[in-house]
This record gives structure tokens, sequence and C-alpha cells, in this order.
């Protein structure tokens, strides 16, 4: 009796912008302004709770509250994931801060800055790997360095009067954030996106289209 053996599973191609690189689509553009719109009013929606339920738990602890920042990391890791062309991440993160601060929120214009400082790093982590490579482990990177330099930022511009054991402590409070929240937050919204059709046009909604046609 003969058994016939399962394929092996193929690895799912990963599927990149197309080239050039800074050949920007019209709709590439657009896709960019409507993830930037739409996380800049959820942006403004969590700066409520933020300054609602979550700073009256008056934590004792206050960098503690660096665990509720990677909300704010979303836009620059879906942005990147999804137009994968230099430049997306930190457009999508400056958009969205803009639109925040439109609304209007107790921060400001000064949010613009924030979204640029946030937008750079999730940047970073895309340029670090060439815009080849876009899986969990770039999401997770790209959240990660969305971090240190909207800490830098803080650190000069609200919380001079903290203690330094403060400031440093609340550095990887806010990376961790950005990693869970922002990093896998944003690789599963991009997945389910592109599993719902949503992407069709992008490299995610493509890859998903190969995986389906197997």
């Amino acid at each position: 009796m003969t058994t016939t053996k399962s394929p092996a599973p193929t690895r799912a191609r990963t599927v990149l912008a197309t080239r050039p690189l800074m050949g920007w689509r019209t709709i590439d553009l657009l896709t960019v302004a409507f993830l930037g719109v739409a996380f800049g009013v959820a942006y403004w929606g969590y700066g409520l709770i933020y300054n609602g339920p979550i700073s009256a738990l008056g934590l004792a602890f206050q960098p503690l509250f660096g665990l509720f920042v990677g909300f704010w990391f979303i836009a620059g890791v879906v942005g990147g994931l999804v137009v994968r062309r230099p430049g997306a991440a930190v457009a999508c993160e400056l958009i969205a801060a803009t639109v925040s601060a439109l609304f209007g929120n107790q921060w400001g214009v000064t949010t613009i800055v924030s979204g640029l400082a946030q937008g750079i790093g999730a940047e970073l982590a895309f340029a670090l790997f060439a815009y080849k490579a876009f899986g969990p482990v770039v999401a997770l990177l790209a959240g990660a360095l969305s971090a240190p330099l909207e800490w830098v930022y803080e650190i000069v511009a609200y919380f001079t009067d903290w203690s330094w054991t403060w400031k440093l402590a609340y550095l990887p409070l806010m990376v961790v954030s950005g990693v869970v929240i922002a990093g896998l937050g944003g690789w599963l919204l991009t997945r389910a996106l592109a599993s719902a059709g949503a992407l069709n046009p992008f490299p995610p909604g493509q890859e998903v289209l190969e995986q389906k046609a197997v």
C-alpha cells in the first residue's frame, strides 16, 4: 500500500512595492492621507480616554503612563506596512498627529512635533531592512523605534521636573507599549484589512490573494 505525502506548505512570498520605490502612485498618496485622517480621529478620541479614565488612575509612579502611549504610534506602523515606500510611515504618522491637533486636544500644535518624532522612528525600522521586509518582526521593531525620539521630546518639553530615575524608567515602558500596541496591533490590523479585501491594490492584499490561490 502506497501513501501519498501531502505537499509541504510553501512560505508566503513578501510582495514589495512596485519599483522605483520613490515612484509613488496616486492611490499610495490617497491611502496614506486616508489612513492618516482615520488614525488622527482615533488619536483624538484616545486622547479623551487618556486624559480621563487613564489619568484618573492617579499612578503614583508616573512613568507607568508610558505603557499607554503605544496607541499613538500605530499610524506610522500601519502606513509603512501597507504602502511599503520610503516616507509612508512618517507621512501617515504626521498626518494623524496633525488631524488630532486640528480636532483639538490638550497638547495643541505640539502634537505635530510628537507625530514627526514617532514617524521618523517607525520609518527607521523599515529603512533598516531597505524596504524589503515587512513581517511581524519588522512591525514590532517599528513600534519599538517609535518611542525613543518621542521620549527625548517629552522629557525636554513636559517632564523637566521628573528625576532621572523616572525619566530612564519611562523609556523602556514606552518601548514595550510601542511593541505591543503599535507593533503587534498594527501588524494584526494590517492583516485583518488585507484579509477583508480592503488592501487588494497593495502588497499586503496581494500576499493574501496569493495565499488563497495556492
